[in-house]
């Protein structure tokens, strides 16, 4: 795929990358640049590599163009420094892509607080890229089976699980569809907090493979309140699947009210606790600081990023999440104001 001069033999960092964009190769010089080993870099998304923005994703998706000029392009690998380059990223005779970086260093040295994030954004972009195809064969398999189902009569239950799955799509879609091209936070509307809660535990149910009883304690006389469902859901979700995930034999959802509590500067006439308690292993102390970090996980297969969400829809509907924990009882707590944009909120000083 690479023409001569045989890429070792360059100074200059460049990779290449086949048809789907992933990385065939690099030469000596573009892994030093990036200071991480060819082997990590091999089969990566290119355009994960791009840590500030979208260019490189968005010019592989279209055919139309053969060149793309890099101007001063923040480049890296999840949880490394950024490295900045001007260069080109072209299309190779045959199929492939061919990414030309020449290194600039007259940017100063990143902020540690933001390379984090920065580094968080270009791995979910990465993801986000690769879930696209497995999401549209989903999609058209559930299409499939509700023309199926639709042709009998007595299939109510078959078509429940149709519509969840149909329902899931569409949300993950969205959410795919937030990390590549992040819009601004959508309205919230008014949202029964229970009706969040049986969808998580409907999907708990149907995902099947675990052993764990989930229970109810709701209290029936919770009010509405502003919000967005789909990302509550998602929240809740990824406590509920945590949980399990720490070998859990017992999950409880619960809701209560609150009168006059302050949740971080303001004090609220009416907020809902949503509590998620587990007899799982409880969070290792080594972790116990550093939990709601991005990439932080207990476990070897997992991504980290579930704890970070969830956190940060507490914050978009100007909530929080805490917790705590000892081995057999962990509770998270997610505190959610009930309070409209036009009621009274007292500002605390």
């Amino acid at each position: 795929m690479f023409p001569a001069p045989a890429p070792d033999a360059l100074s200059t960092p460049v990779a290449w990358a086949d048809a789907s964009g992933h990385i065939a190769g690099v030469n000596a010089a573009f892994a030093r640049w990036l200071g991480v080993s060819a082997r990590r870099l091999q089969g990566q998304p290119l355009a994960a590599l791009e840590m500030e923005g979208d260019a490189m994703a968005r010019f592989l998706e279209n055919t139309d163009r053969e060149l793309l000029r890099l101007h001063r392009m923040a480049l890296g690998m999840p949880g490394e420094a950024p490295r900045f380059a001007e260069g080109w990223l072209s299309r190779l005779e045959g199929g492939g892509w061919l990414l030309e970086a020449h290194p600039v260093d007259e940017f100063p040295a990143p902020d540690p607080a933001q390379v984090l994030p920065s580094a968080l954004g270009a791995a979910l972009k990465g993801l986000a890229h690769e879930l696209r195809n497995p999401l549209a064969g989903l999609k058209g398999a559930a299409q499939l089976l509700a023309r199926r189902a639709g042709q009998r009569a007595d299939n109510e239950d078959e078509r429940e699980l149709i519509e969840l799955i149909e329902s899931e799509i569409g949300r993950l879609n969205t959410l795919l569809d937030q990390l590549l091209s992040p819009a601004p936070q959508r309205p919230h509307a008014p949202l029964n907090i229970h009706a969040v809660l049986e969808r998580v535990l409907r999907l708990a149910e149907t995902e099947g493979g675990w052993s764990v009883r989930l229970q109810r304690d709701y209290d029936p006389s919770l009010p509405e309140l502003p919000g967005d469902a789909d990302r509550l859901t998602q929240a809740v979700w990824n406590l509920v699947r945590n949980a399990i995930q720490a070998g859990a034999a017992s999950v409880i959802l619960r809701t209560r009210v609150e009168h006059g509590l302050r949740i971080h500067d303001h004090l609220h006439a009416m907020a809902l606790r949503v509590e998620i308690i587990d007899d799982g292993r409880g969070v290792p102390e080594e972790l116990a600081e550093h939990l709601f970090l991005p990439l932080v996980s207990g476990r070897a297969e997992g991504s980290g990023l579930g704890l970070a969400l969830a956190q940060q829809v507490a914050r978009e509907h100007r909530g929080t999440l805490t917790y705590r924990s000892r081995p057999g009882h962990t509770v998270f707590t997610l505190l959610l104001p009930r309070d409209g944009d036009g009621e009274e909120e007292r500002h605390v000083h």
